[in-house]
């Protein structure tokens, strides 16, 4: 009985390392499964027909190819996989996903469950509005619809900021940003509580972006990063040596300054974003440390 229990735990040992052995996957299987969002701003978002673009995606899309080239494949199916808010973390904790290449936030509780690569973009939390609402503050959110996206966690920073203490307003929920923004703009909200340089991604791809602004307070400060499988160190290692690469030889900055100061597609039009303090000294000292490191700093 127990050489038969030493045996079952030692498959069930080895079973949970090939699950985790994603080089291996990636080897014996010729391709990868990339996790990609729709609507995440300049990080990650779709053209259509099955194309995809951003800030991460190329970052993946490079970590990956020095992956391919120092496993020796002469070739490497990329595999896209749209993933929303809700779903993401599952799908990269069941296999599904191999590596999840969209504005997920690094934090304390996910790191439970999944692992990330050095932080990427630093984003601060804060809310999109009608430029002629006269909303500029938290407090005059009182009696107010404030939209956000399902499985997120921006209303949660919201009730939680002082300033909003006797606050009281209605949570009404998009399936994924671009719906949340359309809450916003079909007036089904008056605000939309969300990561800044999604928010502004979306005003850039408004039918009019000069009926919207960023506005209040700053709700939270959030690491973003990409997200894999927890408990699998060599392929963190490999696409953390390949961002840190990056950042080395200026490729990461100049990558930023495409996608964020440039004009992108599908409207050609520029965010005008410049890497925050936050975002650099993050490149300055490559690092995972989750959200909650960031609010003791």
């Amino acid at each position: 009985m127990k050489t038969s229990l030493i045996l079952v735990a030692a498959l069930a040992a080895a079973t949970g390392l090939a699950q985790a052995d994603t080089l291996k996957k990636i080897k014996d299987s010729g391709s990868v499964t990339m996790g990609v969002r729709e609507s995440s701003g300049a990080l990650s978002f779709t053209l259509g027909d099955g194309k995809f673009a951003g800030f991460h995606i190329e970052v993946c899309q490079r970590a990956l190819a020095d992956i391919q080239k120092a496993l020796g494949m002469s070739k490497l199916e990329l595999k896209y996989q749209v993933v929303t808010s809700q779903n993401r973390q599952p799908l990269v904790q069941n296999g599904t996903v191999d590596i999840e290449c969209g504005s997920t936030t690094n934090n304390a509780n996910r790191q439970k469950d999944v692992a990330f690569a050095v932080t990427t973009f630093v984003e601060e939390v804060r809310m999109a509005v009608k430029a002629n609402s006269g909303i500029t503050n938290i407090n005059q959110l009182n009696g107010k619809k404030v939209a956000t996206t399902t499985g997120t966690t921006s209303v949660q920073h919201l009730r939680r900021h002082e300033r909003a203490t006797g606050v009281n307003f209605d949570e009404v929920f998009g399936k994924d940003h671009a719906d949340s923004f359309l809450l916003l703009e079909s007036g089904r909200a008056d605000a939309f509580v969300m990561d800044g340089q999604i928010l502004a991604g979306n005003i850039a791809k408004a039918k009019s972006p000069a009926d919207f602004r960023i506005a209040g307070e700053v709700l939270s400060v959030e690491p973003i990063a990409i997200m894999f499988r927890k408990d699998d160190p060599a392929f963190k290692k490999a696409v953390d040596d390949s961002i840190i690469g990056m950042i080395k030889s200026g490729d990461l900055a100049r990558l930023y300054d495409k996608w964020f100061m440039q004009p992108i597609p599908p409207a050609n039009t520029a965010l005008r974003l410049p890497a925050s303090d936050a975002t650099k000294a993050a490149w300055a000292e490559p690092n995972d440390r989750p959200m909650e490191a960031y609010a003791k700093r």
